[in-house]
């Protein structure tokens, strides 16, 4: 299971810091670096990337472990596990409001660090990886047409400088089309198919409704390829 390599410790007691210290050598864990209040913790931070922070609620200073988690999240999407000797209901929902990796108990053992550590680490490479995903989905499914026009494949809708704009049932088709196969030349026979579900429509009707497209957004670059089809061609401006 991976591990973290460089983790930062807030905790004002001493001996905790030590103990803590210990047991994450143990695992030959590049740096461990530690700290007994927000500030000097927050000054790190700004210059020093760290893939988990272990987050003693009471520290020294005005601000406590979980003010300084707040601060710390709004900042960058650091994984954090908070350590406390208080368990009480008020405390634990405050920390659930932050929705930490993981909660440590003291007094607790080399295990119930270890174990916490690796749940919370896997748990977060897990979340980084779906929010990639995500991301790489999304990027997929938003054509973009030009530096005013966009399509979403999945909501199936045309945008104009991010407003949606409202076509009609066979308009909405067309541009899907053209959107599915952007700078590719779509036949008059797959169109037809495609709008109207039937093959006995006359000729005019496509170049009709083309027509009253071009007409209400004139700088939406559908292109006619005469005796073949129609494309929707990117013109993005580099």
């Amino acid at each position: 299971m991976q591990l973290p390599q460089h983790i930062m410790i807030v905790e004002d007691e001493v001996i905790t810091q030590r103990y803590l210290k210990n047991i994450l050598e143990q695992y030959k864990i590049e740096s461990v670096e530690c700290y007994d209040n927000a500030k000097d913790a927050l000054s790190k931070l700004k210059n020093t990337k760290y893939d988990i922070i272990l987050m003693d609620i009471n520290i020294k200073g005005a601000m406590d472990g979980i003010q300084l988690s707040r601060e710390i999240l709004r900042i960058d999407d650091i994984p954090i596990v908070f350590i406390s000797a208080h368990s009480d209901n008020e405390t634990f929902q405050e920390v659930l409001e932050l929705s930490p990796f993981g909660f440590i108990t003291k007094p607790f053992s080399a295990k119930d660090v270890e174990v916490a550590i690796l749940l919370a680490y896997k748990r977060y490479l897990a979340s980084m990886k779906n929010k990639q995903k995500y991301v790489k989905e999304s990027s997929a499914d938003i054509i973009e047409i030009s530096d005013a026009y966009r399509y979403s494949l999945h909501a199936q809708e045309l945008y104009y400088k991010n407003t949606p704009v409202k076509l009609n049932v066979k308009q909405q088709k067309l541009i899907h089309i053209l959107s599915q196969n952007i700078d590719r030349v779509v036949t008059y026979e797959v169109l037809v198919m495609e709008i109207w579900e039937i093959e006995n429509i006359s000729s005019s009707a496509l170049r009709t409704l083309v027509y009253t497209l071009r007409k209400s957004h004139p700088d939406l670059p559908i292109m006619s390829h005469s005796k073949v089809g129609y494309s929707l061609k990117t013109m993005i401006d580099n």
